[in-house]
């Protein structure tokens, strides 16, 4: 099994104790002994990333470092199938920005991650390659829908890895697999060669086996892209510049909403931990309160499926990805492709979004989702008001049983419903594991900051890590 962060091998690195074709052996090595118990890779190009190898640049930030990528982030040449059979044979032909930025590091994209097909799921069920295991909680789920980047990450077969983030699908698969997961600002990082599910949710992000190395990726993946309309022009800033810093004076939110009686203990007594380590750091806890939290999960739902209905539907089986055989007239080709290519959750989503969308539905489901978007968004505008980042569970449980057990769509889909909010306002978000006895599933908990504040979030972020080591 891999192990060390970035910071471990870049220094073995620059040090000339490994070269990056080496590393890339170890990486592989790693992948071929672990994944096929994990399933955390779909698939990987060893001969793609020894090329690379072969001419990293070790004077560049990530100079020689592999790093996983979640199968709906283009990588040029290779597949990107978001996990689904609608796109089995579909090769990219470029790079999404944020691969091309952390190529501009130095790094060495590696390795296409398993995911929830098309990023829609909680648990890492849903990919039609298969389930991927928890190598933190064996027999249990890594989380979704970056299930394969946490567990190649948790596992040892990857030394960092990127996913992407619409309702929590960094960093509820972080928390469930005991790493770290960061969904930065929406706009932070460009979507650009991102396969959307839910364009106005989506967020590429980085999930990493501490704070320090999620920075250090931030610092590689953010700046204004012109390729992404809703790439934002903020100035970037170096996100390790505060780490270390001590966060004396701080105030730190705790929802009330959020300590329902419905979390399990686990997750509980994290959040309990975790504010008296805050409090012995020099950082104030203020009670605050969201009001809509309740409705979160009911207008999250309608969104995404709305989007997700107009982005799918490009995938028809005329221009590429999965086209049905022997069909009967253009009708025919369109329902038979979409049915045979994709899965059972897609399909669900998307139904449910063309209804809300349709004809005598939109003002009633739709536009009333988008007014209570907008009032979760004041909520936090208040809240920020009164206190500088917010605490609070990533999950109301830790990872469930991988089988065995079934949920309904209303159960999966409750599993989000603290991590939803950050996705509808926007606002960064980490998560930061929390030590639990030996033998029990991981939990992490909850940041949450302003717009933009990824700089000061790192910092607190660090803190709370390193006096919870």
């Amino acid at each position: 099994m891999l192990n060390g962060s970035i910071s471990h091998w870049r220094k073995q690195l620059t040090t000339g104790a490994i070269t990056p074709t080496e590393l890339v052996e170890e990486v592989s090595r790693s992948m071929e002994e672990h994944n096929p118990s994990i399933n955390a890779y779909i698939s990987w190009d060893k001969d793609a990333a020894l090329a690379a190898a072969a001419k990293a640049d070790l004077t560049r930030p990530l100079g020689g470092i592999p790093i996983a990528i979640k199968d709906n982030i283009c990588i040029q040449g290779a597949p990107t199938r978001c996990a689904s059979r609608i796109l089995e044979n579909f090769r990219s032909p470029y790079d999404a920005t944020a691969v091309t930025r952390l190529r501009a590091a130095g790094a060495i994209p590696f390795g296409r991650a398993n995911m929830d097909e098309f990023a829609m799921g909680s648990f890492g069920k849903n990919s039609a390659y298969g389930a991927t295991d928890n190598p933190a909680a064996p027999g249990h789920v890594p989380g979704g829908s970056s299930s394969g980047s946490a567990a190649a990450v948790a596992g040892g077969m990857a030394i960092a890895a990127l996913g992407s983030d619409t309702g929590g699908s960094i960093r509820q698969p972080a928390s469930h697999c005991g790493i770290v997961g960061l969904k930065p600002t929406y706009g932070r990082v460009s979507r650009y060669g991102l396969v959307a599910f839910a364009s106005s949710l989506d967020q590429i992000g980085p999930l990493t086996q501490n704070v320090e190395d999620a920075a250090l990726l931030l610092n590689a993946l953010c700046g204004h892209d012109t390729k992404d309309s809703t790439s934002s022009t903020e100035p970037t800033a170096d996100f390790t510049s505060a780490l270390g810093q001590d966060i004396k004076g701080i105030r730190i939110g705790l929802p009330k909403e959020y300590l329902s009686e419905g979390n399990d203990p686990a997750v509980t007594a994290a959040v309990q931990t975790a504010v008296q380590k805050l409090t012995e750091l020099g950082a104030e806890i203020v009670e605050i309160s969201l009001p809509h939290a309740e409705a979160v999960v009911a207008a999250y739902y309608i969104i995404a499926c709305a989007e997700a209905s107009s982005n799918l539907s490009r995938f028809d089986g005329i221009r590429y990805g999965h086209r049905a055989e022997d069909t009967n007239g253009l009708d025919d080709l369109y329902s038979r492709s979409r049915a045979e290519g994709f899965g059972p959750e897609v399909k669900r989503r998307i139904i449910l979004g063309t209804y809300v969308l349709s004809s005598g539905f939109y003002d009633a489901y739709y536009a009333k989702a988008q007014k209570v978007r907008a009032l979760v968004a004041q909520d936090f505008a208040a809240a920020f008001e009164k206190v500088d980042f917010i605490l609070g569970p990533v999950a109301p449980t830790p990872a469930p049983a991988l089988h065995g057990m079934e949920l309904t769509p209303l159960q999966i889909y409750l599993a989000d419903i603290y991590t939803i909010p950050a996705n509808l306002a926007g606002l960064p978000g980490i998560s930061v594991p929390c030590p639990q006895p030996e033998g029990a599933r991981p939990v992490g908990v909850q940041l949450l900051g302003k717009h933009f504040a990824e700089v000061d979030l790192l910092r607190v972020a660090s803190a709370l890590e390193s006096s919870l080591a």
